[in-house]
């Protein structure tokens, strides 16, 4: 009886733990959509510098990362998929995991890895070392120049990384199927062109553009906490990273789920 209250227990604080977590995200994702929408004229130019740089930094530089795994993936979905052709809808299934469910994920992925983790240790150690207080002192809100330009970089930088993905794990997967194999690729492209629809290319579009969001918004909050020794910075990098993964494939889910039928 007693092991049956502490496990009981044990899962109630867990839910209330996590319950004002997701509280606390929402609120500092509010903060932040105010300063989006208030336009102050401060640090405009500062903001538009970093903006550009996280792009740069999320986007461009992991192209030589995205390239070869959406050339990889494509080319995997596309031989196993020709080869079963007669069995089900190939051009349908290609775009429904390309599009719908690989592309989004893979990317989101990539920069959670790449550049989420690094954004919490930027923060932290900008927490830890006192900048953010300097910020203050010097009249600017770090939610402007250290939230916004990061929050808009890597959103725009997930949803451009998702283009590139789709283009070249069809393009370059059709490619290197068909010079490196015997399979008949022939109208494969009028097959993507008639299963594609509008539908299949916003679901895409929503879930890259919330899993930008959703990263952002993880990363800054752990960045922000306070931390009284450096020895705490890998620990929430490392939260930051779990808890980023786990909440994209729940959205995942879920926005899967809201278009299962179109």
């Amino acid at each position: 009886m007693n092991k049956i209250k502490q496990v009981t227990g044990a899962i109630g604080r867990r839910t209330i733990r996590s319950s004002i977590y997701l509280l606390d995200l929402c609120a500092f994702a509010y903060r932040i959509l105010i300063q989006i929408l208030t336009h102050p004229t401060v640090g405009r130019r500062l903001v538009s510098k970093v903006v550009i740089e996280q792009i740069y930094y999320t986007a461009v530089q992991a192209l030589p990362i995205i390239i070869p795994a959406a050339l990889i993936i494509g080319t995997m979905l596309i031989f196993r998929f020709d080869m079963l052709e007669g069995q089900f809808d190939f051009g349908k299934t290609v775009v429904f995991l390309l599009v719908r469910e690989i592309g989004p994920m893979i990317t989101a992925l990539l920069v959670i890895l790449r550049s989420a983790t690094a954004i919490t240790v930027e923060i932290s150690y900008m927490q830890t070392f006192h900048e953010i207080d300097a910020l203050e002192m010097a009249g600017l809100d770090p939610l402007r120049i250290v939230c916004i330009p990061r929050l808009v970089g890597i959103t725009t930088a997930i949803l451009f990384l998702f283009v590139v993905f789709d283009i070249v794990a069809i393009v370059g997967g059709y490619t290197v199927v068909w010079l490196t194999t015997y399979i008949s690729m022939e109208g494969f492209f009028s097959q993507i062109g008639k299963a594609i629809t509008i539908t299949d290319i916003l679901v895409g579009i929503i879930k890259a553009m919330f899993f930008g969001i959703i990263i952002t918004i993880i990363c800054l909050y752990r960045g922000f906490e306070k931390k009284k020794l450096i020895t705490q910075i890998p620990v929430a990098t490392s939260k930051a990273a779990v808890e980023c993964f786990f909440y994209c494939l729940i959205v995942n889910l879920f926005i899967s789920a809201l278009f299962i039928m179109t």
